[in-house]
């Protein structure tokens, strides 16, 4: 389970070492390899063990291309796709147009979202936590079905 979220800093080549945390589970699961792409929604990035990735292709396989929406998202998240993998070291190597997307510099934040991770720009981060916290006070009573069934 990913969980949880780690400031780290990248270097100029765009490396970072995924939390320690982590790795032995990660190199179990997925050998240490990864596929990250953009998020289609939030100025960041999403990093997939490459077992859950392969979950993600098959349902993007079945959208159509003939569908502007649906192609859309698959031209989004399989053209921004690449594949990275862990390094003797236990680091990750984000390619020049995925951190230019997200503004990925020197701090960054890496959120796990449970099969995934976000990979946030560290003042991204923090304006996206303070806006949903704002948000999520005022949409308290309009709720969804399945929020309203959640209890914490």
């Amino acid at each position: 389970m990913l969980r949880g979220a780690t400031n780290i800093v990248i270097d100029d080549k765009g490396r970072w070492a995924m939390p320690k945390r982590y790795r032995a589970a990660l190199i179990e699961q997925c050998q240490g390899h990864f596929v990250c792409t953009i998020d289609h929604q939030f100025c960041c990035l999403l990093l997939y063990p490459i077992d859950e990735w392969e979950r993600i292709e098959a349902k993007l396989v079945r959208l159509s291309s003939l569908h502007p929406a649906e192609r859309r998202l698959q031209r989004l998240l399989l053209g921004h796709a690449s594949e990275c993998e862990l390094d003797a070291q236990g680091r990750i190597l984000i390619p020049p147009t995925l951190r230019q997307y997200a503004q990925l510099a020197n701090k960054i934040v890496v959120v796990g979202q449970l099969n995934k991770f976000e990979i946030w720009s560290a003042p991204l981060w923090q304006q996206q936590i303070e806006h949903d916290i704002d948000l999520q006070a005022e949409d308290a009573p309009e709720c969804s079905p399945r929020l309203s069934e959640l209890s914490l």
